[in-house]
């Protein structure tokens, strides 16, 4: 199986593709869509669309798992995080893929054992479980931690446990 993840954000968006042969899951890819500060918005969001689809076309992966809408204080963030997160799942959803969403606790959760886990324990414990020579960026590790739980999920359902959400 070959997922995409995706941990969406205006300025930086991590994404992450895995793959399992058998028990053995490896990272294909991952990094970060940067764009700059000077960029307006609107470009921001072609950015992530176009880069989001380059990686369906190159990959080919069977679905996409995308972290789930977080609680924020301000409306305007709210608002760009939902515009990037718009920009990436309609790449997905226009190649046919199946999109799952994943919280924020819960994903640290699956990937450190704690809701509450820091970035950076996030991103220790994503290099050691994939066997990663160096530490991924913030928003690269997030993207491969969303991935992870994906493929914990999918075990966990064919066990008859909780299903994935899926959008």
């Amino acid at each position: 199986m070959r997922i995409l993840a995706i941990d969406p954000s205006l300025r930086g968006t991590g994404f992450a593709i895995l793959e399992t042969a058998g028990p053995k899951v490896r990272a294909l890819a991952y990094g970060t869509i940067k764009n700059r500060a000077d960029l307006l918005p609107s470009g921001c969001l072609v950015a992530i669309h176009e880069r989001i689809s380059d990686l369906i076309r190159e990959h080919t992966p069977e679905c996409a798992a995308v972290e789930a809408v977080i609680f924020v204080q301000s409306y305007r963030t709210a608002i760009t995080l939902g515009a990037a997160r718009g920009a990436a799942l309609l790449a997905a959803a226009g190649r046919g893929l199946p999109i799952y969403e994943y919280a924020p606790r819960r994903v640290k959760q699956s990937v450190v054992g704690q809701g509450g886990a820091q970035k950076g324990q996030v991103a220790f414990m994503v290099r050691a479980l994939l066997g990663l020579t160096e530490t991924p960026d913030a928003d690269a590790a997030d993207a491969l931690a969303i991935g992870l739980t994906h493929l914990r999920a999918g075990e966990s359902a064919a066990r008859g446990l909780t299903a994935p959400a899926r959008i």
